[in-house]
């Protein structure tokens, strides 16, 4: 097992982690809390999301091969399966949800919360909003597992470099 592409491996993961964390736990609900208007922090959100989306499938593809080459082998139990949870998760958000939620917007031609709480379109846009939200959370699990097995495969190949005799520690 090489250790090079599993330490590049969680170092994305992590990288992509953090910043949709950060997003979804800070950037978010602070622009719906002090922009004047919830459609304004919904256009600001709805220009970051695509890049949290479309670099998500990045990271996904990247963790699929970068497992493989660390392992020299397919392995579901190993990144792999993880790294296309990830792809797929932000896909059906950014490819699916989010034109469907689009499409919503221009329907409804105004601010959602202007409309009545019966309205049916307020409603499918609250449920596309869910719908979003639990992808991004699925892809962002994903990632938080698929970094701890990249971890504990890293710390397992260090472990077992240093116990081969006559290799050095790096």
């Amino acid at each position: 097992m090489r250790s090079t592409p599993l330490l590049v491996e969680l170092t994305v993961l992590v990288l992509w982690l953090g910043g949709a964390i950060l997003f979804a736990a800070i950037v978010a609900p602070s622009l719906f809390a002090t922009l004047p208007t919830r459609t304004l922090a919904g256009a600001v959100v709805g220009r970051v999301l695509p890049a949290i989306f479309y670099s998500g499938m990045l990271v996904g593809i990247a963790t699929v091969v970068l497992d493989w080459q660390a392992r020299g082998e397919w392995n579901w139990r190993g990144g792999a399966a993880g790294g296309l949870f990830i792809f797929v998760s932000c896909a059906v958000a950014q490819l699916i949800v989010s034109p469907r939620i689009e499409r919503v917007r221009e329907s409804i031609g105004g601010a959602v919360e202007n409309l009545s709480p019966g309205d049916p379109r307020r409603a499918e846009f609250g449920k596309l909003h869910a719908v979003s939200v639990g992808w991004l959370g699925l892809a962002m699990l994903s990632a938080a597992i698929v970094a701890v097995i990249a971890a504990r495969s890293l710390h397992a190949a260090t472990v077992e470099t240093r116990a081969v005799p006559g290799i050095s520690d790096l």
